[in-house]
């Protein structure tokens, strides 16, 4: 009986364990084929790949991934960041697959970061509008000491009146996508995010910096890159400057498009991924 107890505890124990550390992501498969992850971007929902996974899991098996804090899912706990990226690593190992990683914006950088640490295998990494460090392209002279956690911009974010959030999530939709049409939709992610996940996971978005070791990745990457509303020459000198340190990409230009190339260009950006892995 003690046995049986001590079994009992023990598991209780081990699947508690298991549940904290994947909480951080939700995971949604379809499809079948070789394995595809696709990596929204911040505060944003796995259904923004709708259209795109729609195509490919004809022939791949997607896996959607959302993360805490946003879409409904619950917060977690501690570095934000970290969380998810942790998770992510342990989804990766629990279904021994060797993905490629589709990843918008703070997707792609998770993308990068995975590929540097390599504690997962990966087939090759496709990021869209993603860069090594998003501080960089803010700050000039950037080093991640210069960004805080506790800093008078914060708590004033944390503590804003849903109006006046709303104001601000509404223009800065307005720079993200071309088409009108999906301003309220990005907007409506923001606000519906748990506000201590918005505001102290940007900051972990800010402070990654990866450029000084995109060396260590050794998988095919591709970038694909949104010209406006800076145009092609900025953005090109914007990811030359950035990834200095990656030996070898690809990089293809969204010319009719800002930073949500899949609801800008979504026929474009299913031609091009198709191509890229070989379809």
């Amino acid at each position: 009986m003690f046995r049986f107890i001590n079994f009992t505890i023990t598991a209780i124990l081990c699947c508690t364990s298991l549940f904290g550390q994947m909480k951080a992501i939700e995971v949604e498969v379809v499809g079948i084929g070789p394995d595809l992850i696709f990596l929204p971007g911040f505060a944003c929902p796995g259904n923004i790949w709708d259209n795109l996974v729609s195509k490919l899991s004809k022939t791949n098996t997607c896996h959607v991934v959302s993360y805490s804090g946003f879409n409904g899912i619950e917060a977690v706990e501690g570095q934000w960041l970290v969380s998810v990226k942790s998770s992510l690593e342990k989804y990766i190992l629990d279904k021994n697959i060797r993905p490629s990683l589709i990843g918008h914006s703070l997707g792609g950088s998770l993308g990068f970061w995975l590929c540097i640490d390599k504690n997962v295998d990966i087939e090759r990494i496709i990021s869209v509008d993603g860069l090594a460090s998003v501080g960089a392209l803010m700050i000039p002279n950037f080093t991640s000491d210069m960004i805080s956690y506790d800093s008078p911009q914060n708590q004033q974010m944390l503590n804003m009146p849903n109006e006046s959030f709303r104001e601000m999530t509404n223009q800065m939709s307005k720079s993200m996508v071309l088409d009108t049409s999906y301003h309220r939709l990005i907007s409506k992610w923001m606000m519906n995010s748990d506000r201590k996940t918005y505001v102290n996971g940007y900051i972990d978005l800010l402070k990654l910096d990866l450029r000084d070791d995109l060396d260590k990745i050794t998988v095919p990457v591709s970038i694909v890159a949104a010209v406006h509303p800076y145009g092609k020459e900025k953005v090109t000198q914007t990811y030359k400057s950035q990834f200095q340190k990656l030996d070898k990409y690809n990089i293809y230009f969204a010319e009719e498009s800002a930073h949500f190339i899949m609801l800008d260009q979504p026929v474009w950006l299913e031609e091009t991924i198709k191509s890229i892995i070989g379809e």
